[in-house]
């Protein structure tokens, strides 16, 4: 169960019916399955993005589910310290904690539904780990970490960092009661939520119950991406199967369509899913590494600066090895 959950539904703002004279439901383009990998030091995460076109995911360039796992006393594992440029890094966390630090001063706990928003922009070096109270307790660990990527004039901004705590996130239900939405990023349905953004995108996590419907309105101006965190339900009006691990591109229109199965799998209580959507920026991509530019040139000069020390230096108080 995610950490930021509500009790009884009812008393959230409700997500009107669409109005069907007015609204073309999204169609679904692809669905495909998220392959298995190691990151970091080690921790297990679902390549959500693999094997999809680029064009389809712009304006968004990579994301990790990370987990779910639960870890005995000594398991849990992070990052070492490492440099990006020219994007931001979104880090979700559903359940669980994680350290942050960066070297412009950012830092801090990422704890239970709360998110990390860092704008690497000129350049910028971080890490990412469990605190020492996790490494040596153990526990559960689930999140996400989205590349969002940022347009030409905008890549040499300023390094920013935003801690968006849980209590931060705009929580509604669907019109049938159903669903859990919370907005962290971006305009639904006429509810911003709290993430600030270089690049226009609108990111939800929805926990929709066994049999819910959601119907979503989407700015028709962005490209639509929904990623089941866990559970099992269909995706679109042609209700093309969808579970945990999977990630479901869909074409134009106002709307996008989630349907929980009635029952679900084991300890799975609901349709998790991730939405996500933006402006497509519509530029080259050139991508290596920690490391989102436009031509290989502006990459090579990248590394060059990141072993020159221009990226930023370690605080002497940092965290990690």
């Amino acid at each position: 169960m995610p950490a930021v959950t509500v009790e009884d539904l009812l008393v959230l703002p409700r997500i009107g019916p669409p109005d069907p004279a007015h609204t073309v439901l999204r169609p679904v383009k692809s669905v495909t399955t998220a392959p298995s990998g190691f990151e970091g030091e080690g921790f297990p995460v679902r390549r959500a993005f693999a094997g999809v076109p680029l064009a389809d995911l712009d304006p968004f360039v990579h994301m990790d589910q990370m987990g779910e796992v639960h870890y005995g006393p000594g398991e849990p594992k992070g990052t070492a310290w490492h440099p990006h440029r020219g994007f931001e890094t979104v880090t979700y966390m559903i359940d669980g904690i994680f350290q942050h630090q960066d070297s412009i001063g950012g830092g801090g706990l990422i704890t239970d539904g709360a998110t990390q928003w860092m704008t690497a922009g000129s350049g910028i070096l971080h890490i990412e780990r469990p605190p020492e109270s996790l490494v040596v307790t153990g526990g559960l660990f689930h999140g996400i970490q989205l590349w969002v990527n940022l347009p030409a004039a905008s890549k040499w901004v300023d390094p920013r960092y935003q801690d968006i705590e849980p209590g931060a996130a705009v929580l509604l239900a669907s019109a049938d009661g159903g669903t859990l939405v919370r907005v962290i990023a971006g305009e639904v349905a006429g509810h911003r939520g709290p993430g600030l953004t270089h690049t226009p995108i609108a990111m939800v996590h929805a926990t929709l119950a066994p049999s819910s419907r959601l119907v979503l309105p989407w700015p028709r101006e962005f490209n639509s991406l929904a990623y089941a965190l866990a559970g099992r339900g269909t995706v679109g009006e042609e209700r093309r199967r969808f579970a945990m691990g999977q990630l479901a591109v869909h074409g134009g229109g106002d709307a996008i369509v989630l349907e929980a199965d009635r029952s679900q799998d084991g300890d799975v209580q609901a349709l998790e899913v991730l939405v996500l959507g933006g402006t497509p920026i519509r530029e080259p991509v050139a991508a290596y590494g920690p490391f989102v530019m436009n031509t290989r040139a502006e990459l090579a000069q990248a590394f060059e600066d990141f072993q020159a020390g221009r990226l930023g230096t370690v605080p002497a108080n940092h965290i990690g090895n």
